[in-house]
């Protein structure tokens, strides 16, 4: 475990994170809290009276038959139909909308959207998942290798590293958040802020499912729309592990200038750690051979 000295105190790394992390979450529970839960109510009261409104000018519907036609239109919104317009919407398990399904299995983004409804289909998924996620995971770690050697190669023929990085994050910007987000705006229709949310929760695989493209009953998308986000939440995905992998090492290289000690008690440690590894399975070997 890592350890640098502060006032001539041993502070655990660990213990530290770990403070920082659990602060960071009280701070965004509270933030979102005060954010959202007087909009909470307030959609919760309009609703209630938009239910109202319906029953006084509906007389031939009661209370309960009303609930009970709205537990018909969730149960049918869980199993992905959308509960408007009728029985001519396009389906959601065409081979578009499905390589776009299997996209967010392997990645993990699971939008809540759209599930299996069959058992053989939930059955099917489950294993599906467990070799698709570390075939995916074993992808993004080779992209992000490739990634890493053209930024090397950026760096050797620039005069500085800072200008490297910058290029290679504008570029990446420009072609995984921005001119999708752009597409993504002018055929959904939604506003620009609505699309470069979409992008990033979708690519940090945080994947809400307020927002999914394609979904729109109302709208005709061409047949290879959905398997063309897919690809790009693949590609993408490298490009954004790289990135957020270069915050953390950032990071890291920060509390080591502040703390110089800190990179030397932990390298230090790293090398007790693996050497009595080593001398563990010496023991072993020597062991079994007698």
């Amino acid at each position: 475990m890592a350890r640098f000295q502060v006032a001539q105190i041993k502070v655990s790394w660990t213990a530290l994170l770990a403070l920082a992390h659990f602060t960071y979450l009280l701070l965004g529970a509270t933030v979102f809290q005060i954010l959202e839960r007087d909009a909470e109510s307030n959609n919760r009261n309009h609703f209630q009276l938009e239910k109202l409104n319906f029953l006084a000018n509906y007389t031939c519907l009661d209370g309960p038959a009303l609930e009970k036609f709205v537990e018909v239109i969730l149960d049918a919104w869980e199993k992905g139909v959308n509960p408007s317009g009728n029985s001519t919407n396009p389906t959601n398990w065409d081979f578009s909308s499905s390589f776009f399904f299997v996209g967010t299995v392997v990645t993990t983004i699971g939008y809540g959207n759209l599930s299996p409804s069959t058992v053989s289909g939930q059955v099917f998924c489950v294993f599906y998942a467990l070799c698709g996620i570390p075939l995916n995971l074993a992808f993004l770690k080779q992209l992000g290798k490739c990634l890493t050697i053209h930024l090397g190669r950026l760096e050797r023929g620039m005069v500085s590293l800072v200008l490297a990085v910058s290029l290679f994050l504008i570029t990446g910007s420009l072609v995984f958040l921005v001119i999708p987000t752009l597409l993504f705006t002018y055929v959904e229709e939604w506003s620009y802020g609505e699309g470069f949310y979409y992008a990033f929760i979708t690519l940090s695989t945080i994947g809400f499912g307020d927002y999914v493209v394609g979904t729109d009953p109302h709208k005709q998308y061409i047949s290879v729309y959905r398997s063309l986000a897919g690809v790009w939440i693949i590609f993408a995905l490298g490009w954004l592990a790289l990135i957020l992998n270069m915050g953390a090492r950032s990071m890291e290289y920060a509390i080591s200038l502040t703390y110089p000690g800190f990179k030397k008690q932990e390298e230090e440690e790293d090398n007790i750690s693996s050497s009595k590894q080593e001398d563990g399975s010496g023991q072993r070997a020597i062991q079994s051979k007698i």
